[in-house]
C-alpha cells in the first residue's frame, strides 16, 4: 500500500508543477498581442473554414483553460480569455481545439479509438473511485487479505487501471497531432510571425505535458496493481 501512496504523491507533485508551468506560460503569452490583431474566435472560424468545416459551432465557456472540442455536438468550446483574446496564447489554444475538429472530419484513427473508449473509461474510473473511497473506511484489510475476495478485487483493479491507461495513452497522439495541425496551419496562413510561432509551440508543448504526466501516472498504477496480482497468484 505504501508503494501506491508514493506513486500518487510523486505524480501529484509532478502534475502540480506542470499545471503551474502551463498556467504561467499561458499568462506570459497572453501579454503578447498578435501582429494581425485577430481574436481566438476569429482564428478558430478561419481555421475551420480553411479546412472545409462548416458544421462546427464556436462557443464560449466559463473557466480558465477549459477549452475543448466536443465531437458529439460538434462544438469548439473556448474559454473567455481565448474566445476574446488577441494574443499568442489565444491563437495557440483556439487553433489546437480546431485541430481536433479537423481530426474528426478526416476520421483520425486515434480520435475514433478514444471516443469509443469513453464509456469504458467512465466505468473503470467509477470502479477505481469506489475502491479509493472504500479504502478510506476499511483501510488495507481487504487489500492485504489472502483470500479469494482479495485476489478477485486485485483482478478487477488491474482491469480497471488497464482501461484508464489505454485511454490515457491513446490521448497522447490525439493531443500531439492536434497541436501539430494547429502550428502548421497558423504558420502557413501567416496567423503568427516567427517569434509568435515559437511561443505558441512552447505553450502547446506544456499543455501536452499534462497528458504525458497523466499517462505515466496511469501506467505506474497499472504496473503496481499488476505486480501485486502476479505476486498474489504466485503465492497461491
Amino acid at each position: 500500500m505504501g508503494g501506491l501512496i508514493l506513486i500518487g504523491i510523486v505524480f501529484m507533485v509532478i502534475g502540480m508543477f506542470v499545471q503551474w508551468r502551463l498556467k504561467s506560460k499561458f499568462t506570459e503569452y497572453s501579454q503578447v498581442g498578435l501582429m494581425n490583431g485577430m481574436s481566438g474566435a476569429e482564428i478558430a472560424d478561419r481555421m475551420l473554414r480553411d479546412n472545409g468545416i462548416y458544421d462546427v459551432r464556436i462557443t464560449q465557456v466559463e473557466g480558465m483553460l477549459t477549452d475543448h472540442y466536443n465531437p458529439v455536438d460538434k462544438t469548439v468550446n473556448l474559454s473567455a480569455d481565448v474566445y476574446h483574446g488577441r494574443n499568442v496564447s489565444a491563437a495557440a489554444v483556439a487553433a489546437h481545439e480546431c485541430g481536433h475538429a479537423v481530426q474528426h472530419k478526416v476520421a483520425y484513427a486515434p480520435l475514433k479509438m478514444r471516443s469509443a473508449l469513453v464509456p469504458v473509461v467512465q466505468v473503470c474510473s467509477n470502479i477505481l473511485n469506489m475502491f479509493n473511497m472504500a479504502m478510506l473506511f476499511i483501510g488495507g484489510f481487504i487489500f492485504y487479505n489472502q483470500g479469494i475476495v482479495s485476489t478477485t478485487l486485485l483482478t478487477v483493479l488491474v482491469v480497471a487501471n488497464l482501461g484508464v491507461t489505454l485511454f490515457a495513452l491513446i490521448t497522447l497522439p490525439v493531443e500531439f497531432d492536434a497541436s501539430r495541425r494547429a502550428l502548421a496551419w497558423v504558420e502557413q496562413r501567416g496567423i503568427v510571425n516567427r517569434n509568435e510561432h515559437v511561443m505558441a509551440k512552447d505553450a502547446l508543448w506544456w499543455a501536452a505535458m499534462t497528458y504525458v504526466v497523466a499517462a505515466l501516472g496511469a501506467l505506474a498504477n497499472l504496473m503496481y496493481y499488476a505486480s501485486m496480482l502476479l505476486g498474489r497468484r504466485s503465492d497461491d
